[in-house]
């Protein structure tokens, strides 16, 4: 993937031969816990080294496949991964249980493909590791990278948890945003300071096919819920969504990719609600097979 001048602003992620050591004994006699980064992926030959370079510090790193049709497999292989390849695809849950069954660290951080892990997050994320808290997980935030330049900050305010004391997870259940069943009814959600880079919407191809596979997976969450679709209804969340992005999260700053990336978004609002209604038959959480 081509990426403009405007991303050298970001830090540089080391390789793995620059990570620290993190294997030095510990101070007292209770072993050090151990730190699982777990990664699915489908035909990410472009991005899929980096995520895996900046992962490289944790006691092991595994990928789940989807069954790529790219060199995403051989890279994650080359990279030192643990790599296990899932082709029969049932939905982001059921692969995310996947990962859940081949680590073997005491806290999992889920990392998506398209992500780096920078090292300030990288130092964060250690320092919440070696507190060893097993009644409670964290959540991250983004910094965006869309259409080759860096996003303002302003535009990604959604917590999503990525890091579980592995004990915790029951399994993940859901058709989009999955989410995580757990052992315990309470426990404490904070948040991890450090932004989490993510390398959203590259391109216009790119982004379409993104697009449509979220309105679709959207509206099959939609259908399960009993809920029901239309036009009138899409053009209101779409118009919504554009307010949302565009003008309170400051889109705007971020020029032509800003508008684009708040584009696609009230797209995916709008197909969501006209799938919803004119494809309801049809709909499945097989879309990442089917446009894939």
């Amino acid at each position: 993937m081509l990426i403009s001048a405007t991303i050298e602003l970001l830090p540089r992620v080391p390789s793995a031969i620059e990570q620290p050591n993190i294997d030095a004994a510990p101070s007292s006699d209770t072993p050090r816990p151990r730190l699982s980064i777990a990664i699915l992926a489908f035909n990410e030959e472009r991005l899929i080294g980096q995520c895996i370079d900046s992962a490289a510090f944790a006691d092991e790193v595994v990928v789940v496949d989807a069954g790529s049709a790219d060199r995403t497999v051989e890279i994650a292989r080359t990279k030192g991964a643990c790599v296990h390849i899932y082709p029969d695809w049932r939905g982001f849950a059921v692969q995310r249980n996947h990962l859940l069954s081949h680590v073997s660290g005491d806290f999992v951080f889920f990392l998506d493909a398209d992500e780096v892990i920078t090292p300030a997050f990288r130092e964060e994320l250690l320092r919440i590791v070696s507190d060893n808290d097993q009644h409670s997980i964290w959540r991250i935030r983004w910094q965006l990278v869309a259409f080759g330049r860096v996003l303002p900050k302003s535009m990604s305010r959604t917590r999503v948890a990525r890091l579980f004391p592995r004990r915790l997870i029951e399994r993940f259940d859901g058709v989009v945003h999955e989410e995580a069943i757990l052992r315990e009814a309470e426990v404490g959600r904070q948040d991890i300071q450090s932004l989490l880079i993510h390398y959203t919407n590259p391109d216009v191809s790119t982004s379409m096919a993104k697009m449509v596979q979220y309105a679709m997976l959207g509206a099959t969450k939609r259908k399960e819920q009993g809920k029901r679709g239309g036009v009138l209804r899409g053009l209101a969340a779409g118009a919504m969504a554009f307010i949302r992005y565009y003008v309170i999260r400051m889109g705007f700053l971020g020029g032509g990719a800003g508008f684009l990336y708040c584009l696609f978004k009230a797209l995916e609002s709008f197909f969501r609600y006209a799938a919803l209604r004119y494809d309801y038959e049809q709909l499945s959480d097989d879309v990442q097979r089917r446009i894939g």
